[in-house]
C-alpha cells in the first residue's frame, strides 16, 4: 500500500501537542521514623517536528506517551521531589534536551497537602489530607527559556463584614437591593508568572514563595475593606507583586460565593446583620470576576481563559 506523506488538498497543520496526562505519583522520603509526603499529579505535554506523524502516521519521531509515564515515576525515585516546581524543572529539561524532535516541553503539576497527624507514640508517619486548597505548577522549556507559572485553586475564603455593595448601575431588569455589610466570600483560583527565565539566573525558592505568596493573598483578602470583589482582587495582586519580586504576574478568577439574606418576617421574625443574620448560601448562578494584575512594564502571558492550550 501506498502510504502519502502529505494530503493533495491545502490543508496545513497547526499547533499540536501529545503527552501522558494525569500521572499521579505520591513519593515518600523516610527520615528515620519520621517520612514525608510529595503527592503529585503531572501531566506531560510535548511539541515539536511532529508534522510527518499526522500526515502520514509515521512514529519515526514520536516518544510514546507510555515512556514519558515512566519518566515521571524513574524521576521521582532518581531525583526526588524537591518541590512541585522544581521536579517539573527535571522533567522539561530532560524532554527537550534528550529528544531532537522535541522542541517544547510543558509540565502541569497539580499537588495535595498532607498535614502530619501528631501522636503519643515514636514515629511520626499518620498523615490527614489537607483540604485548603490545590497548588498548581506549569513550567514550560523550549531548549533555551523557562518559563514558571505557579499557583493555586479551590482556596475557599469568606469575610463576614467589612463588604459593602452599592451606587451600581440599575435598570428596569435590576432586583438587588444595595447591601452596606454583607458576606464576602470567593473559592481563589490564580495563577502567578515568575520572572526566572535562564539557568544563569537565580532560582527561587520555589515552596517558600509559595507560601509566602499564599500568605499575602489571604492577607489582603482580609485586610482589605471591601466595596467590590473586584477592589479586592486588585489589593490582592498588588500586595502579591509589591512584596514578592521574584513574580511579575497574578492571574485570578474569583466566583462570588453569594449569600443573601433569608426573609424571616412571615415567621415574625427580624432578620438583621447587626444582631447576627441567617443567610441562604447559593451555589449558583454565581458572578465570576477575573483580572490579571502585573508589575510596571510588564507584559501578561498568564492566559485569560486558563485553557489547557
Amino acid at each position: 500500500m501506498t502510504v502519502n506523506s502529505r494530503p493533495a488538498r491545502p490543508v496545513i497543520l497547526g499547533q499540536n501537542q501529545y503527552g501522558k496526562a494525569e500521572n499521579r505519583v505520591v513519593k515518600i522520603t523516610r527520615d528515620g521514623a519520621t517520612h514525608h509526603i510529595r503527592d503529585l499529579n503531572v501531566s506531560v505535554s510535548l511539541s515539536g517536528d511532529m508534522d510527518e506523524v499526522h500526515y502520514s502516521g509515521s512514529n519515526a519521531n514520536v516518544l510514546p506517551t507510555d515512556t514519558t509515564k515512566n519518566t515521571v515515576y524513574a524521576f521521582a525515585k532518581e531525583h526526588g521531589i524537591e518541590s512541585a516546581e522544581q521536579f517539573g524543572i527535571h522533567l522539561a529539561r530532560h524532554f527537550v534536551t534528550s529528544q531532537e524532535p522535541i522542541h517544547r516541553a510543558r509540565i502541569r503539576i497539580e499537588e495535595y497537602a498532607w498535614e502530619r497527624i501528631e501522636t503519643s507514640g515514636e514515629g511520626a508517619h499518620s498523615f490527614v489530607r489537607k483540604g485548603q486548597e490545590t497548588r498548581l505548577a506549569q513550567i514550560t522549556y523550549d531548549g533555551d527559556t523557562w518559563e514558571v507559572v505557579s499557583g493555586l485553586t479551590d482556596l475557599t475564603v469568606m469575610n463576614s463584614t467589612d463588604s459593602e455593595f452599592w451606587g451600581y448601575v440599575k435598570d428596569k431588569y435590576t432586583t438587588l437591593p444595595e447591601a452596606y455589610d454583607r458576606i464576602l466570600a470567593t473559592s481563589v483560583s490564580a495563577r502567578w508568572r515568575f520572572n526566572w527565565s535562564a539557568d544563569e539566573q537565580e532560582m527561587p525558592d520555589w515552596d517558600a514563595s509559595y507560601g509566602q505568596t499564599k500568605q499575602h493573598l489571604l492577607q489582603a483578602f482580609a485586610e482589605t475593606y471591601s466595596l467590590s470583589l473586584q477592589q479586592t482582587l486588585y489589593a490582592m495582586g498588588t500586595r502579591i507583586i509589591d512584596r514578592r519580586g521574584e513574580i511579575d504576574e497574578v492571574r485570578f478568577s474569583l466566583p462570588n460565593k453569594h449569600h443573601f439574606l433569608v426573609d424571616l418576617e412571615p415567621f415574625g421574625l427580624k432578620n438583621d446583620t447587626a444582631d447576627g443574620a441567617v443567610y441562604f448560601a447559593a451555589d449558583r448562578p454565581y458572578g465570576l470576576i477575573e483580572a490579571t494584575v502585573l508589575r510596571d512594564g510588564c507584559e501578561a502571558r498568564i492566559p485569560a481563559d486558563l485553557t489547557n492550550l
